[in-house]
């Protein structure tokens, strides 16, 4: 099958990991990238925009990757969709349900996928905690823990920091990603309840309580001392089992590279299952959107 020729838009600090992907994979082209900063752009060897539209308009693209900022995820992913291309939509799909509802939509009646990227769920320590489960006693409580002092992994890239871009803080952002392993290991989830601690607007703590097929916690910290991202299982037979998603992995954001593999391998297979491909991206928006309304924000 000819290479999908895949625009990305976005050249923060997680688009690395993508072109990374890009550049090894057979199953990819790199075809064009977009970002408003033009010293990211000098020096490409495709085609580079300092707006999305223009990239979209010049034509040549099968895909397109948003890595952007939260706070324009869905706007992207709609004016991609609207040229009738599929999109992979870094977490989250968008900032209010509401917007990630009309795109999944859009997507639906353009007959495109729709694939939001879960990096977490590709790691290679969780998949082998998911293989021992396979055979062991049922899950009775799952803990997620997503740690981290937010100012060390965010680089230049300060959005974060502004709760109108990320969408919240460490719910909207960190949240996709630490709700979509608990489903991973239980289904989909209910909200049962939630505590968040702001400070300045922006959520820095929370700690979630959901149920799947047995009850989760989700922590989540972004002014975590170091870095700390597991999940522990604690099964009816009293077994206990982990998985570390950091081990092994010594280079800061080391576990990401395979874990991108897993991504946009994923997202091809989406490419051709068009508007049948379904994951959990509105369910992890839903969720945190309810966290948020509770909360009253």
């Amino acid at each position: 099958m000819p290479a999908i020729r895949l625009g990305v838009v976005g050249l923060g600090v997680i688009s690395r990991f993508y072109l990374a992907v890009i550049e090894s994979s057979p199953r990819f082209e790199l075809a064009a990238v977009c970002d408003l900063d033009e010293r990211t752009l000098t020096g490409r060897r495709v085609p580079a925009f300092r707006s999305h539209r223009e990239m979209l308009d010049a034509g040549g693209l099968d895909a397109v990757a948003v890595t952007a900022p939260n706070d324009v995820h869905a706007a992207v992913a709609a004016d991609a969709v609207e040229r009738g291309l599929p999109v992979c939509v870094e977490k989250p799909l968008a900032t209010t349900l509401r917007d990630g509802l009309a795109v999944a939509e859009a997507a639906r009646a353009r007959d495109v996928a729709l694939f939001t990227a879960f990096h977490r769920r590709y790691n290679a320590n969780v998949l082998a905690l998911r293989d021992k489960l396979a055979g062991a006693a049922p899950i009775a409580e799952l803990t997620v823990r997503y740690l981290e002092r937010i100012e060390e992994h965010v680089g230049e890239d300060r959005w974060y920091l502004d709760p109108a871009r990320s969408g919240g803080g460490c719910v909207a952002d960190n949240g996709p990603n630490a709700l979509d392993l608990a489903r991973l290991f239980l289904g989909e989830l209910t909200l049962e309840s939630a505590r968040v601690t702001r400070v300045a607007g922006i959520d820095r703590q929370a700690v979630l309580h959901v149920r799947g097929s047995a009850p989760a916690v989700v922590e989540l910290d972004w002014s975590h001392p170091g870095e700390t991202k597991d999940v522990t299982a604690r099964l009816a037979d009293g077994t206990v089992l982990g998985a570390d998603l950091l081990a092994g992995y010594a280079e800061f954001k080391g576990s990401l590279w395979h874990e991108y593999e897993g991504v946009l391998r994923d997202f091809a297979t989406a490419v051709a299952a068009r508007s049948a491909w379904r994951d959990g991206g509105l369910a992890a928006l839903d969720l945190v959107d309810e966290v948020y309304r509770r909360e009253g924000v």
